[in-house]
């Protein structure tokens, strides 16, 4: 049994195409089979909702007059790179404000962008002929600019390390908030729903898949940095039109101590053209395995603390030594089926058509550590800038903003009090009067949810 993408877009353009979840292959295979699940089914859809720090959007702001060749650009006071043309400028989720808390960055540009708020751009130059304006200071929105196109180095991990704490003292990483005693474990990655873990051979994807990207269609434009795939650490590099984006599938985070970043939706169908690849799409959590990451040894090679499966991480506990230990997701996985549910929805209405990769994903990457080498002394090359300290104070109890959460679960397996809970679906919700104010929630949540504590670290 095979078929061709050809004939899977014909069948979506007739309303009769078969779509299903990653999340549902799996009892269809176990079922049917591969050969039977290949013939039942046309297209597999997977999806991840998680913080994607190397992302960004390229802004094409358009001439003023009299024109100026912009060498600097701040929005909101958060500096877009600009050494690439007159006006154009990338971006970056992770660039801090320079005015405003460390609480805002390039990310919260982008998401008052998409909701439609006006932006401060501010721009110098040291002017020129052909462009003698030397400032400009205007607001714009996301309908002024000519182009937004978010295009994203390193996104959809295929899985990622977990992360917990030996040490003495609390962490704020990347990885969330980690307490002392390897007392919490802190997870990513999508598990069975990860587009490259239902595609670990490239199969179909490959550059130029047509993908869901942020609520809006995009494109895979090539292998991501620190691509490593033969570690199951595969990434890709995506671009699409922000202005059909949607804040709904891309939303601005801030992890206390480290910056601010993006949650991006990603998904990518997985054409059935046979069996073999019907077999892997009905990968489980409990098939995909990675370790725990001691964060408390400030090294890129941390010594491993355990190895668990993607499902005992999901059940909210794993054992680390002789101790059971709360885990918890960075990855929103009501998001994330979310992003699969609705690329499936697309495909069956007729509205997103298959693509069929112009070239290979490659089979080989790398992700070494940067080699340390003695620099020429040129102390005029660098500088030290002050870091902006956040202050707070300090309530006996949280408030919760349901609004904002957008369920990532960072914050299940951290209260003593169990304050915070999820449903089947993955949704996070909290009971404010279990909480007694020990603080270890304080200054965790990337939405801004959870707001209080008293905590002195």
């Amino acid at each position: 049994m095979s078929k061709t993408v050809k004939e899977i877009n014909q069948k979506i353009l007739d309303k009769t195409v078969r779509v299903v979840t990653a999340a549902e292959m799996p009892a269809i295979l176990e079922e049917l089979g591969a050969e039977g699940a290949a013939a039942a089914v046309d297209v597999v859809t997977t999806g991840t909702f998680g913080a994607m720090c190397s992302s960004g959007v390229w802004l094409n702001f358009g001439h003023s007059d009299p024109p100026i060749k912009m060498t600097r650009v701040w929005l909101n006071d958060v500096e877009a790179y600009a050494g690439v043309a007159a006006v154009d400028a990338y971006l970056g989720v992770t660039q801090p404000s320079e005015t405003l808390s460390m609480g805002y960055g390039g990310a919260h540009v982008i998401e008052d962008l998409l909701l439609g708020k006006p932006v401060v751009l501010r721009a110098v130059s040291y002017g020129t002929d052909c462009y003698p304006r030397k400032e400009i200071l205007t607001e714009i929105t996301l309908a002024d600019l000519n182009q937004a196109i978010m295009s994203n180095p390193r996104n959809a991990y295929q899985r990622y390390n977990a992360a917990a704490n030996s040490g003495e003292r609390i962490l704020h990483t990347y990885m969330g908030k980690l307490l002392p005693g390897s007392t919490n474990v802190n997870f990513s990655g999508a598990g069975e729903l990860s587009p490259l873990m239902n595609d670990p051979d490239y199969a179909t994807i490959g550059i130029g898949t047509r993908i869901f990207l942020g609520g809006g269609i995009g494109y895979i434009t090539g292998s991501g940095t620190q691509h490593n795939p033969s570690a199951q650490f595969a990434t890709l590099m995506v671009q699409g039109d922000l202005k059909q984006m949607s804040a709904d599938f891309l939303k601005a985070a801030f992890f206390h101590g480290y910056g601010s970043s993006m949650y991006v939706g990603i998904g990518i169908p997985i054409p059935v053209l046979n069996a073999a690849i019907a077999s892997k799409t009905g990968i489980r959590d409990r098939d995909i395995e990675t370790d725990v990451m001691d964060y408390s040894v400030a090294s890129s090679t941390r010594p491993v603390l355990g190895r668990f499966t993607y499902e005992q991480l999901k059940s909210g506990t794993v054992r680390i030594g002789d101790r059971e230990v709360p885990s918890s997701p960075l990855v929103s996985y009501s998001k994330s089926s979310a992003v699969a549910l609705t690329l499936k929805q697309w495909i069956e209405r007729g509205s997103f058509l298959l693509s069929e990769p112009v070239a290979e994903i490659p089979a080989q990457g790398s992700a070494a550590p940067l080699a340390m080498k003695s620099p020429a002394q040129r102390p005029d090359l660098f500088y030290r800038r002050r870091p902006t300290v956040l202050s707070r104070p300090a309530w006996p109890r949280i408030a919760w903003d349901g609004g904002l959460c957008f369920s990532c679960g960072q914050c299940l397996g951290i209260c003593p009090m169990k304050v915070f809970s999820r449903n089947a679906k993955w949704l996070v919700n909290a009971d404010t009067e279990k909480c007694t104010g020990c603080g270890r929630c304080d200054r965790l949540c990337p939405a801004g949810a959870i707001v209080g504590g008293q905590d002195g670290h």
